[in-house]
């Protein structure tokens, strides 16, 4: 019988459910995030992920990994204190394009370099980096392999009229929960909680992440009808045109007094892991100094080329549960379409000065010899 305070990540009740059956839903979502893609294109004529479409600013920064962390907190890449370098963007979590002021989760994509030990990839390549993925709704909706298939069949069908896809989705015993990501305030995303929804390998452990605002950060002023509808961009520019920014990363353990109340918490990502009892806890700090936050180079390169993905990262931090499995198929599929129809390929970023700066376009241009219009 298992026992101690915290869930082992290889308890055997801790994941089930994998097999053909996930695997065959798993393939048809993958058809549908493709379907989203298609649509994207057709209107731009240029592809992008399946979800987080819209960006609003790619940075450079600093990332800490404390000292003095208690065993079951200094696990994986956190057993080892120091820093990294480190990348991050801001997006929108739709499958489209929208304006800023409406209500949707907004997301953080964080790439952390320098990072050694066993990777997931069974390809050879190892460019020794971190992937997370964050969401300023604490719980995922798509919850599993199957509520995802439905959640998303229903969007597809519906999603040219909001009024007919609540109507459909009022009739699940989930509305609440599919309702949520309609009331997330549109505030400064400088100040925006943001959670990692799903549950990761956390060494020896399982855990949710999060990246906590600096206090200073914070601003509850929502956008309104007179701000444009790329505010989010504007205001993340001129924030770090001069001035930094910073976050507590904070992961939340499994433990086994709520495993046991709610014995699918890592398999449904809807339930919600309770903060008051179960407390998140920094483990290291996310710093961003002042810069340019949307370098013409470094969007195109993060969106058309750069490899973001969780399932590439550590094996002690392996992403667990059936959502995660789902995101494993359907962020190949989705990578493989979006390159295709852009005619592009992916890059394994080995260090943070992959990443461009400053007009590395221009430069390749005139070491041609071709002419640089003004």
């Amino acid at each position: 019988m298992s026992s101690g305070k915290y869930v082992k990540w290889d308890e055997p009740k801790v994941e089930h459910g994998a097999g053909p059956e996930e695997d065959a839903l798993i393939h048809e979502i993958e058809q549908q995030i493709n379907t989203c893609q298609n649509a994207v294109w057709a209107e731009s004529r240029h592809a992008y992920s399946g979800t987080h479409v819209k960006s609003h600013a790619f940075l450079k920064g600093e990332f800490e990994i404390l000292s003095g962390l208690p065993t079951e907190l200094a696990q994986g890449m956190f057993a080892k204190p120091g820093k990294h370098n480190a990348a991050m963007r801001f997006s929108t979590e739709t499958t489209a394009m929208i304006d800023d002021r409406v209500r949707q989760p907004r997301g953080i994509g964080l790439k952390v370099f320098e990072v050694e030990g066993e990777k997931l990839r069974n390809d050879g390549v190892d460019p020794k980096t971190q992937d997370f993925e964050f969401n300023s709704c604490p719980v995922l909706e798509l919850a599993n392999a199957r509520t995802c298939r439905d959640i998303i069949a229903l969007r597809l069908k519906h999603g040219g009229c909001p009024a007919d896809l609540d109507g459909a989705l009022k009739k699940r015993d989930d509305y609440e929960v599919q309702d949520g990501r309609n009331h997330i305030p549109a505030v400064n995303l400088l100040g925006q909680r943001q959670y990692g929804q799903a549950a990761f390998r956390w060494g020896d452990y399982v855990a949710k992440y999060a990246l906590i605002p600096s206090p200073s950060q914070v601003s509850d002023k929502e956008l309104s009808d007179k701000d444009s509808g790329h505010a989010f961009s504007e205001q993340l520019r001129n924030h770090f045109a001069k001035n930094g920014a910073e976050w507590d990363f904070q992961v939340q353990l499994l433990e086994r007094s709520f495993f046991e109340k709610e014995p699918e918490c890592v398999e449904d990502a809807r339930i919600n892991w309770p903060q008051k009892e179960y407390p998140f806890v920094t483990v290291a700090k996310l710093r961003i100094p002042a810069q340019e936050s949307m370098m013409p180079a470094r969007r195109v390169f993060w969106e058309d080329r750069l490899r973001l993905n969780p399932w590439d990262g550590l094996k002690v931090h392996l992403p667990l549960g059936s959502i995660n499995r789902v995101r494993k198929g359907v962020y190949r599929a989705s990578a493989v379409h979006r390159r295709k129809l852009n005619a592009t390929f992916a890059v394994d970023c080995t260090s943070i000065d992959d990443i461009p700066d400053e007009k590395p376009i221009d430069e390749e241009l005139k070491k041609a010899g071709v002419p640089i219009m003004a």
